[in-house]
């Protein structure tokens, strides 16, 4: 593991002392025309899955979750409603430790498509949906910001 990257034009002096390094007024240099737009991360490609891991399994922590207080709460939940929820929760999880695929991005898109669609079994799924497909969106945004 290589340690962080050392400006060429820096001094060695300590930063607290005056006169060392450059002055704080200056702008920090733009990226040649080219040359990609470093995200300051390490491993930009690990916090991004990272990121869609972690929503995902969020996702099916709150799936999990619902299923009693909207059972309490909402009135007849079906038993089709309640396996719906368990295998969206399940292929979640199963996605959420398969982001290092190219594919399971768009697989997550998917996973938000069919959770709306279980609107049609109960309208608590429905509304999860669309707040996770926010969610999701957002993460896919986040990404694209930090790959390029």
């Amino acid at each position: 593991m290589s340690g962080p990257e050392r400006d060429p034009h820096a001094t060695d002096e300590p930063t607290g002392q005056a006169g060392a390094g450059a002055p704080a007024d200056q702008p920090v240099e733009e990226p040649v025309a080219g040359q990609p737009r470093r995200s300051g991360l390490r491993n930009p490609e690990a916090a991004v899955r990272g990121l869609g891991a972690g929503t995902l399994a969020l996702e099916a922590l709150v799936l999990l979750l619902a299923i009693q207080p909207v059972r309490v709460v909402g009135g007849d939940l079906s038993g089709a409603a309640i396996g719906a929820v368990v295998a969206l929760a399940v292929a979640a999880v199963v996605l959420a430790g398969m982001m290092r695929r190219p594919w399971a991005w768009n697989a997550g898109t998917v996973l938000q498509g069919l959770l709306i669609l279980g609107g049609l079994l109960h309208w608590s799924l429905f509304g999860l949906g669309i707040i996770f497909a926010l969610v999701w969106a957002y993460a896919l945004h986040v990404r694209r910001v930090i790959l390029g």
